[in-house]
This record gives C-alpha cells, structure tokens and sequence, in this order.
C-alpha cells in the first residue's frame, strides 16, 4: 500500500495530526488493535489551559518549569501553553462536551498537583474518552483517511530495504503484521508520524494500556534517532488497589477537589508531612511519600478520602469513579479509596523539535514517544493531551509546507519470511515478558540505586540475547513485536538512569540524593 502520509497510532496525536492533513493529502492511520485503543480514551482528568480570570501564560510556563525541575525547554513550553486555548477551541468545534461553569457561561476548570490557578477544561471525569469519540467519529467521516486496525507497526522500511539500496537514512514507510490476515504488509508514504505513545507496559504495575509497550520508541532507535530522558518514568500516586480490578486510574483531579491522603491503619493526613503543598505536590513528590509509607509499615495501600465533601459534589465531579467503584462495594461518598502507586506517562521519548521532526529524514513524532522538551524530569498534570494536539498538527502542518521537499518513496522489497518457522514455544514470550516487568518494577521504579540499576542491565543484556535468537529463527506474531520492543525500551530506560548521577524529578536514587548545579538532558545516540 502507498499514501501521502503514514500515521503510527490512532490516539489525540495520530488523529490530529491525520485531519489536519486530510485537507489536502492522503492519510492512513494504523491501529495496533481497535481504533481507541490507546491511552487517549484512559484519560480522566483533562486538559490544561490559560482561560481563569487572574491566570496567565507566564504561570503555566513557570508551574511546568517547576515541575519539569528545570529540565524543560522554555522556548517548547511557551509554544505549547500559548497553544492551548485554540487547540481547546478546535476540540469544542469537534463536538466534545466539556463542562460547562455553574453559570453555563463558561468551562469549568478544575485543578489537580504542581498547578497554582484553576486551569483544567473537562468532561466530568472521563475527558480521554470524550476528546477520543469525537476525532473517531470526524476522522472516519472524512474521505481523505483510511483506518487500519489491527495493524502491528514492526521495522521502519527505509533505504536499507528499498530496492536501490541507500544509506541516507531517511524512513520510506513501514513494515506491519496484519492481525487478520497474519501476514506482514508493506505500506510506503513520503511522510510517517510516530504517534504511538509511551512505554508503560515495561512494569509490573501501569495504568497504561495493554499495548502501551513503548513500540514507536524501539523502531526510532532502531532507525537511527536519538532518544532522550527515558529515566523520567512517571509514576501516578494513585492507582486503585483491588485484586480483582487492575490498572484504575483515581484521577488527580479528586485531590484537586479536597481529596486527603491518609495513613490506613492511623487515619493520619501525611502529605504535609512530606511537603508544604500537601495533596496538591507534583506527581513524583506524593508517589515517593506513598511508596515511603507503604514501605514503612508495611501497609498494602493507603487510602484517598474525599468523603468529607457533599455527596452530590462527589457524584456530580467524579461520576465514572463513583460508580465504577461502588460495583466494587466501594462508596467514595462515605468510604476512603484504597490506592497506590503505579507507572503511569513516559517523560522521555524521541528526539523532536518543535515541528515534530526526528533525526531521520521523513519522520515525525507527536506525544509521549517524543521527548519534545515540555515535560522536563516531570510532567505537569494535564499536559500530556495538551502536548498531542499541539505537536500533532504542528507535524502535519510542516508535512504540508514542505511537501515538494518530501521525496517520493522508493521500491521498497517485500518482507522476507522464507528462513523462519513457526513457533513451537511461545511460553518463552511470557516467560521473558513476566521477568522483565518484575525486575524494572523492583530495580528501576520509584526509588532506584546504582546496584539495582546494575542488577537490571545484567538481566535486559541476558535476555537482549534470548529474544534476539528468538527473532532470528521464528515468525513475528504481535506478541513477539511487542517483547522485542520492551527489551529495547528496557534497556534505554536502565542506561539512562545509570548516567545521571543526581537526584531530579522522576529520577531519584540513593547513591545520588542531590540535585546537580546544571540541568542537562540525557541523550542516547544509537
């Protein structure tokens, strides 16, 4: 299949980008699985934007600044917080019902940790799923995009595998496993953009989606782009501890409005404990306090209570999670939430600029693959879907300025399976899988040190090996593709942390509590 531009992801970045470019061109927007799969759609707590009385775009730059602990780019953070309201603005065109202001004449705004004005526009507590229908439904009603679901991104095709061979690095397109047919396909295009979020399936414990397995990462790396800041691992401080219910998220905002920390068996409120913003610190803060008073008592979870607050509030605010939870036996009116840390955003990524373009001629990238600069060592809350709409188009509109400098792709050979059989001993993908997981939870999670970091790299090299055989002698499947991907990303999380000798935002190790004088990227050149 050839088109004009080749979308990797389906989520706010993808379809952004892919609408803006349907004006003039071609587009086809792969899926890993159904078309929402992704994170996008997970999203409860919403996007932030300059619209309070009294708010300005200086105070949003310096709350990331300060959240970012001065690795941000300010240039990109400038750019991005002056982008917000109109990209808010497109999304109310689009049809997405934000909440409306007790008045109903204007948003309502909530504000969740690291934020010092009210500045969160939202649809009740469910804002991903919202902003995710509306793109769907504009992007399949427009006769300029195709929809690929069930399309697994493998390898980049670039001038290694075209007919003429080249060595200019430049990405012609992709090869992908067809869920359906079972066959890898090979799909060209004058531009790709990498929109297939982060790497979160690389722990034990994520509210990432299952197919968050840091996919368009690994083929970056493998194409020749840099990849920057992969030790700032985020970790959302409350993830609903259940047995019987994985990965539910408790959004941020729920402490936004009152909701208190609390130790499980005391009652007692720690935050303050910890940090004079209590409940309204930056993510990293409230996850290390959590992780340390779970560590301490030995505690399993500790509990999130906003049942101080009037019942409507509580069921008015936080609809999705109430209900949600009381199918559970669970009612957050009266009863605290049981929570705990879990890997939640990845803070590094791909190299972009602030067009979204990558080391490799050809390519773009938008969202939590990239490292654009916004984030810093932490990302502020309700930046991340600002991020995809304003780097989303920012890479389509580029695509579109220089579309006459855009090479037509080239030949490009056939995927080759002829020397590879099936698989007859798939429990190895499990097994690897599982192990990897377990030990990036263990060593490489919240509170890390040189020894455990050393610890996990002995074990990513062992397994790189393993999977490497592996791949070399059996036919891909999707779960293949994936355990390739989160060896790479694994290994590109571990070598970061090992290189930052200091303790900043997300990264915090006990052989480095320090902050260093100078705030300095981390950059992996393959």
């Amino acid at each position: 299949m050839e088109t004009d531009v080749l979308i990797i992801g389906s989520g706010a970045a993808g379809l952004t980008a892919a609408l803006t470019l349907a004006r003039t061109r071609k587009v086809a927007v792969l899926a890993k699985g159904r078309l929402g799969g992704g994170a996008t759609e997970w999203a409860q707590g919403g996007i932030a934007a300059v619209l309070e009385e009294g708010d300005s775009f200086d105070a949003h730059v310096e709350d990331t600044m300060i959240a970012g602990a001065g690795l941000n780019n300010r240039a990109v953070v400038e750019h991005v917080v002056g982008g917000a309201p109109a990209a808010i603005a497109r999304l109310a065109e689009l049809g997405v019902p934000f909440n409306l202001d007790d008045d109903g004449d204007g948003w309502h705004l909530t504000r969740e940790g690291g934020l010092s004005h009210r500045r969160i526009v939202h649809v009740a507590d469910a804002t991903g799923w919202a902003i995710q229908q509306a793109l769907e439904a504009a992007a399949i009603a427009n006769p300029n995009i195709t929809i690929l679901p069930d399309h697994v991104a493998i390898d980049f095709a670039t001038g290694r595998h075209a007919d003429e061979f080249s060595t200019s690095g430049a990405v012609h397109g992709l090869y992908a496993f067809n869920r359906v047919s079972g066959e890898v396909e090979t799909l060209t295009a004058r531009a790709t953009i990498l929109a297939t979020g982060g790497a979160g399936r690389a722990y034990l414990y994520s509210t990432a989606p299952r197919g968050a397995t840091g996919d368009g990462i690994a083929m970056a790396w493998r194409a020749g782009c840099r990849i920057s800041n992969m030790e700032f691992m985020q970790f959302h401080p409350t993830c609903l501890y259940n047995l019987e219910v994985k990965n539910f998220l408790i959004t941020e905002a729920v402490r936004g409005e009152g909701g208190l920390l609390k130790h499980p068996e005391t009652g007692h409120r720690f935050m303050p404990d910890y940090d004079e913003r209590a409940e309204l610190a930056p993510r990293d803060i409230v996850a290390r306090a959590i992780d340390h008073e779970i560590k301490r008592d030995g505690l399993d979870f500790v509990h999130l209570d906003i049942s101080h607050q009037p019942a409507e509030f509580v069921k008015g605010h936080f609809p999705n999670i109430y209900e949600k939870l009381l199918g559970l036996g669970i009612d957050i009116t009266t009863q605290p939430i049981p929570v705990v840390p879990a890997q939640h955003y990845t803070c590094g990524g791909v190299l972009v600029d602030l067009d979204g373009r990558t080391d490799a001629p050809g390519l773009y990238a938008a969202g939590e693959v990239t490292q654009s600069g916004l984030h810093g060592a932490n990302r502020l809350a309700s930046n991340s879907l600002l991020e995809c709409f304003v780097f989303g188009e920012a890479a389509a509109r580029h695509i579109l300025r220089s579309w006459d400098e855009l090479p037509a792709p080239p030949a490009i050979r056939a995927w080759d399976a002829s020397r590879v059989t099936d698989s007859d001993e798939e429990v190895v993908i499990q097994q690897c899988w599982g192990e990897i997981r377990r030990f990036m939870w263990n060593f490489v999670g919240i509170v890390r040190s040189t020894k455990r970091l050393e610890r996990a790299k002995h074990r990513i090299d062992l397994l790189r090996e393993e999977v490497k055989d592996y791949y070399r002698n059996f036919r891909v499947t999707p779960d293949l593709i994936e355990l390739r991907n989160l060896v790479e990303v694994a290994d590109l999380i571990i070598r970061s942390a090992l290189v930052r000798h200091e303790s900043r935002g997300l990264h915090y190790t006990l052989d480095y509590p320090d902050l260093a004088a100078e705030a300095v990227d981390t950059v992996l050149v393959p």
